[in-house]
């Protein structure tokens, strides 16, 4: 496992973002913290400030997260944190409200991404092809973005999603650990049944195999 304290990661532990920022990464592909120049450059305003960007990654850089670190450190929900989740209303990029309630009674996979996260970058076009694809057997996808909403309107400018996207915010990160993301790294991948319940959870990139073995299981 890669030791995400280090401060000088190899070019082999980088990755460029769509919008030529790069995040270290730990053996999961999932990304550590935000760089700094796409925090807040005041104090104040958005729900966080510099100060509170700076103790995200701080905190998830500390906390590391391998593939095999996070089977072991995978902790339970949160009692009520599934509860709170469907009495949600997020916002959209463009300031419209998305209440959770509406996805309710169809499987429902939510994904933890990031503007500033290179693997969450890597994998959207991969979960934009599974919503298309598994429309027609009831699938539903909805991005929840650790992040601003200038970046996030500029990035699905370049890139459209065909799913919709809600602002998490620094709240999101608190929101991942309650569903038991422990480390609060990113992305992070839930699947959710058509009763509500969780059925899936991965922190790290969502593979090909991921996503349809998740489709096979809810079709049997």
């Amino acid at each position: 496992m890669n030791d995400a304290r280090n401060p000088s990661p190899g070019p082999s532990e980088e990755t460029a973002t769509a919008s030529g920022l790069s995040s270290p990464m730990d053996g999961a592909g999932a990304s550590l913290m935000p760089p700094v120049t796409s925090m807040p450059a005041q104090d104040g305003g958005w729900a966080g400030s510099r100060r509170a960007w700076l103790a995200l990654g701080a905190a998830a850089a500390l906390a590391g997260a391998g593939t095999a670190a996070w089977r072991l450190a995978a902790k339970p929900v949160v009692p009520g944190a599934l509860d709170g989740l469907w009495t949600r209303v997020f916002e959209t990029p463009a300031g419209r409200p998305l209440p959770m309630a509406g996805f309710r009674g169809r499987p429902l996979l939510v994904n933890f991404w990031a503007t500033w996260c290179p693997p969450c970058v890597e994998e959207l076009p991969l979960l934009n092809r599974f919503a298309q694809e598994q429309a027609a057997a009831g699938w539903q996808v909805l991005g929840l973005a650790v992040d601003q909403v200038a970046p996030v309107q500029s990035f699905l400018q370049r890139l459209p999603l065909v799913f919709p996207v809600g602002m998490a915010g620094l709240e999101g990160v608190a929101l991942s650990r309650d569903l038991g993301n422990a480390t609060g790294a990113l992305p992070f991948t839930v699947v959710l049944g058509p009763d509500g319940a969780l059925l899936q959870r991965k922190l790290g990139k969502v593979s090909a195999d991921d996503l349809r073995q998740w489709a096979q299981a809810l079709a049997a």
